[in-house]
């Protein structure tokens, strides 16, 4: 009988903020129009967080949805990570800390992962190394958030991309195989930092009134040469980790990409062979939200009746660093 531990990923949980921006709503806002947005990029509207609702505010509430459906206690949880590029606070104190803060979580470990779009299933990777170690039991996964607060809502070829919201997952340590994550593979090349970069504030450029009046303070994204990149490097990456674990994509029932773009979605579903039916997609009515976006993702299929308990995922995302980053991982409920 063997002893060793593997991460399960046991529950899921999303929050979205109640404001809907549209596509007709930008069109007064920045010259640009409903056709060319949803034909470049497949969004035909986005979510935005109120003025006083943050980052926090938003992974707490998905994160009560996810530790409630893992049928667990915030006591239980022994380690927060919070995968955010829209922190509460600049450099400290960590989102997760104050996370960890509302939700009643005492005298536990908690930290931020930076890895943009990314940092979603980098955190998943930090959660499962963890549990396997023995160090941990039950991590609480977030991916949240505010992007409106750093978009400049002046710039047409940014500010139509971006949305805001929070997803959570708990994944707990089980002794059964069947349960337990297959792969992970995560990676980066900082050689393409500028393709998606926030310039300020930080080392490079403190904040200053020049700083500001520059608007080195918002999101400065290089679209084309990102999109050719990512439809590349993410079509390489989840052909290598099917191709290692003995998969093809048929044998994939919820393929769960970043949702950046329909059009990125689209390029790598057809290069897999993938069916309609296979893709999850939720670009349309949630926009690109960064770390969220594959929690919120899960979500969607678990709330609407399509993911069902042993099936497998297999997630894909490309962000900020330049990060990208796949895992095969199936459903793995308590109940």
């Amino acid at each position: 009988m063997s002893n060793r531990v593997y991460a399960a990923f046991r529950s899921v949980g999303a929050y979205v903020p109640s404001r809907v921006l549209t596509n007709q709503d930008l069109e007064k806002m920045v010259d640009t129009s409903d056709e060319w947005i949803t034909k470049r990029t497949g969004i035909k509207e986005r979510h935005i967080a109120a003025d006083n609702e943050s980052t926090s505010d938003m992974a707490v509430k998905a994160s009560e949805v996810a530790i409630k459906r893992a049928a667990l206690k915030t006591s239980d949880i022994d380690l927060v990570v919070c995968a955010t590029v829209t922190p509460d606070y600049f450099n400290m104190p960590s989102t997760a800390c104050i996370i960890s803060d509302k939700l009643g979580i005492k005298n536990v470990q908690a930290f931020d992962i930076s890895a943009a779009c990314s940092g979603f299933v980098y955190a998943l990777s930090v959660a499962k190394a963890f549990i396997e170690s023995g160090m941990k039991k039950n991590v609480l996964v977030i991916g949240a958030e505010k992007f409106s607060s750093i978009v400049d809502w002046s710039d047409r070829n940014t500010c139509v991309l971006f949305g805001d919201g929070a997803g959570a997952a708990v994944i707990s340590a089980t002794d059964k195989k069947e349960e337990a994550f297959i792969d992970i593979h995560a990676s980066a090349d900082g050689s393409y930092a500028d393709f998606l970069i926030t310039p300020a504030p930080g080392s490079v450029n403190p904040a200053t009134c020049e700083v500001i009046e520059q608007g080195l303070q918002y999101v400065k994204m290089k679209g084309n040469e990102t999109f050719k990149l990512a439809v590349k490097t993410l079509t390489k990456d989840v052909k290598e980790i099917l191709t290692k674990n003995n998969l093809e994509g048929k044998d994939i029932p919820h393929f769960v990409p970043h949702q950046a773009n329909y059009r990125i979605i689209n390029a790598v579903g057809n290069a897999l062979n993938m069916s309609e039916e296979q893709v999850v997609l939720t670009v349309h009515k949630y926009g690109n939200t960064s770390a969220a976006s594959i929690p919120m993702a899960i979500n969607d299929i678990y709330e609407s009746g399509r993911l069902k308990k042993g099936e497998l995922m297999l997630l894909d995302t490309f962000g900020g660093g330049l990060t990208w980053a796949s895992a095969l991982i199936p459903f793995a409920p308590n109940s």
